[in-house]
């Protein structure tokens, strides 16, 4: 088999988990994405060695290692990163990428620093909507 199969193949993979990253807005197809690209290095690694072999007879299959090592950080990226978006999800309710990093900005409605929000730290008037209920019901 050419080495131009499995090369064109992996570019494709690559690009695809690339437009996944740049354009989704789920935080855990974000992460499929991640994995569809380290999936598409995983391939390459495997070929290259394949192609690499055939040429020198003796070979200590060093891309077929990286490969194994590759997977086994990805199933630890996967583990870490789904627990993460599990704790954002339950805390903020979404996991919305755009939402998420407005939020940490401090630019959407409930930024307990700005004043003219209801219950903001420089007015009188009690706290309404989502944030009371929160205090609520944490109390």
């Amino acid at each position: 088999m050419h080495l131009a199969y499995p090369a064109v193949l992996s570019a494709l993979l690559f690009c695809t988990g690339v437009y996944g990253v740049l354009a989704r807005r789920n935080a855990i197809l974000v992460l499929m994405s991640v994995e569809l690209m380290l999936n598409a290095v995983n391939l390459n690694l495997v070929a290259f060695d394949v192609w690499l072999s055939r040429a020198a007879e003796e070979t200590l299959h060093s891309g077929q290692a990286l490969t194994l090592f590759t997977i086994a950080i990805a199933a630890a990226e996967i583990g870490i990163g789904l627990a993460i978006v599990l704790a954002v999800h339950r805390n903020r309710g979404t996991s919305d990428i755009d939402k998420l990093r407005d939020t940490a900005e401090g630019n959407g409605p409930d930024d307990p620093g700005d004043p003219a929000v209801p219950g903001g730290p420089d007015t009188d008037t009690p706290a309404t909507g989502t944030a009371a209920e929160k205090a609520e019901a944490t109390a």
